[in-house]
């Protein structure tokens, strides 16, 4: 990791590629459970995408997640979230599409629904014209399992930190949002999340700012 900067500085290296690389920038913002990533990265898409701006796509990790029959399936549906919890292959075959058709043809992307707690296929759409692309997720930067495939197909790749603190009230606010009760979202935080955010703390040398939350 070069150094850290702020949200601004980071929005002004984003704006600085775009104006020295022709065609497709695909960016990455990655960082633990509850950092913020999705809310960055629309700040950011939502900053370079106006009247006079450039089109940009936003491609979100979460998108991929295995449905919970298959995590049902497989015996995962209590570590939902972890590493292998996910369609890795089907993520970095998205990307590498989204290089391949920049400027030739649009391309779907699956959402994650938080109410309905399932990915959603074709959710979002990453148009032709975008020259700019941002994708976040927790393991942007982790170099095993798969996920080192990311990494190469990115122009820039951010980690967004964040008080430990404050990432544990978003999460637990979410949990409950999502139908758990105190205890269970606390214990979900406790036994699942925080052991996630030492996978994704371990990965901030792999990225290429540190972005406080």
């Amino acid at each position: 990791m070069s150094t850290t900067a702020s949200a601004d500085r980071l929005l002004a290296d984003v704006t600085a590629l775009l104006a020295a690389r022709p065609g497709r920038v695909l960016v990455g913002i990655a960082g633990p459970p509850g950092a913020g990533k999705s809310t960055l990265a629309q700040r950011i898409t939502d900053a370079v995408h106006g009247p006079g701006g450039v089109v940009a796509g936003y491609v979100p990790m979460d998108g991929f997640h295995l449905s919970n029959a298959q995590l049902a399936r497989l015996g995962r549906a209590g570590r939902k979230g972890a590493p292998d919890t996910f369609d890795v292959a089907g993520y970095v075959a998205v990307l590498q599409r989204i290089r391949a058709e920049a400027g030739r043809a649009d391309v779907y992307v699956p959402d994650f629904d938080r109410a309905l707690d399932e990915p959603v296929a074709a959710g979002r759409v990453v148009p032709a014209e975008a020259r700019l692309v941002v994708t976040e997720g927790n393991y942007l930067a982790v170099d095993h399992g798969g996920w080192q495939a990311v990494r190469p197909l990115l122009d820039r790749l951010y980690y967004l930190d964040c008080d430990a603190t404050l990432r544990r009230r978003r999460l637990v606010r979410r949990h409950r949002a999502g139908g758990r009760s105190a205890a269970e979202a606390h214990r979900w935080v406790d036994d699942v999340d925080e052991p996630n955010a030492r996978i994704v703390a371990a990965t901030r040398a792999r990225c290429d700012l540190l972005v406080p939350g």
